[in-house]
């Protein structure tokens, strides 16, 4: 029980520098405990100090203070797969196969576009909202058991500010992480059963990508791409499902940088986060898991916070909307 307990108050995690020769340690800390199906999107609110993000399965929009360590969540009526920070107040988030509004004083919520009307297993899955206030959002087929489903059913989508929604591709098995270089020039993109990171050339005017090609493979031990940010160095953060770790990459070069190990194995999303945005904070899942699974690995599905990594993450962009 000691060893659980040490355990959950902090997890001291060697980092793999292989642009470095020298190693050095970072901490891992357990800090939002009341565990997810699947813990997922996560954004941080720097006017409140609070981490925003849903638990897709269990259907919930949560808000996770820093400052109390209490938990404030409100239900969706179907899978919720991302919510992001809205300039008029409130939230957006990709609900089932919809974009919709979140009031979050009066805990309610309006649809404000449909997708994939032409499919009847589909769900929204990952998203964020670019530099300009588009709010980008991947379609999957709906899951036959964890991180297996039939395959090509997603799509690829943006909400503009008028509510229009544009589809940029199809074809996709499991749409996920986002994101876009601090130039605004690369749009970066995960689906996730291709097991590899791709970036596209984007047009901050439009909205337009082009010319897909691969950045990173993920190697065998390394598990299955999920959610990822970017950090002020304009190097990509990124959760490995099944892996248990997050992957720091260089876009530019193609290389992994960095390995932070968790305690968990289904790490699915990351953001920067905390007092300068110093902190990344690391969502997980446990849906899945069997009891013995889960016995051996408690805190499967909770929420941890990497501090001491030496760079920072930039704020999150809301929905202009």
């Amino acid at each position: 029980m000691a060893k659980l307990e040490r355990l959950d108050a902090e997890w001291t995690a060697r980092v793999d520098h292989t642009d470095e020769e020298t190693m050095s340690s970072i901490k891992v800390e357990c800090v939002v405990k009341e565990p997810n199906e699947i813990g997922e999107g996560p954004v941080w609110e720097e006017k409140d100090a609070t981490l925003l993000y849903v638990d897709i399965t269990g259907q919930r929009i949560n808000r996770w203070s820093s400052l109390t360590n209490q938990i404030e969540s409100m239900s969706t009526e179907t899978f919720v797969g991302c919510v992001v920070p809205r300039r008029s107040g409130g939230y957006m988030i990709g609900e089932g196969t919809h974009f919709a509004a979140v009031d979050w004083q009066k805990r309610s919520i309006t649809t404000t576009a449909h997708v994939d009307t032409d499919k009847s297993k589909t769900r929204f899955n990952d998203g964020k909202v670019d530099p300009a206030g588009r709010f980008f959002a991947g379609t999957m087929g709906l899951e036959v058991r964890p991180a297996e489903v039939e395959k090509k059913q997603g799509s690829l989508y943006s909400l503009q500010a008028d509510y229009s929604v544009i589809k940029h591709f199809d074809q996709v098995d499991l749409s996920n992480g986002l994101d876009w270089s601090l130039d605004h020039r690369y749009f970066y993109y995960i689906d996730s059963l291709k097991f590899m990171l791709e970036a596209f050339d984007y047009d901050i005017q439009t909205g337009a990508i082009s010319n897909r090609r691969t950045v990173y493979r993920l190697e065998k031990d390394e598990g299955i791409p999920d959610g990822m940010c970017i950090d002020a160095e304009g190097k990509l953060w990124m959760a490995c499902y099944n892996g248990g770790r997050v992957l720091r990459i260089d876009p530019q070069t193609g290389t992994r940088l960095q390995t932070v190990k968790l305690p968990v194995a289904k790490t699915t999303s990351c953001c920067f986060g905390g007092k300068d945005y110093t902190d990344l904070y690391v969502t997980s899942a446990y849906k899945g898991m069997d009891e013995e699974a889960r016995a051996q690995q408690p805190q499967a599905g909770c929420i941890f916070r990497v501090s001491g990594l030496g760079v920072k993450g930039i704020p999150p962009n809301s929905f202009a909307g």
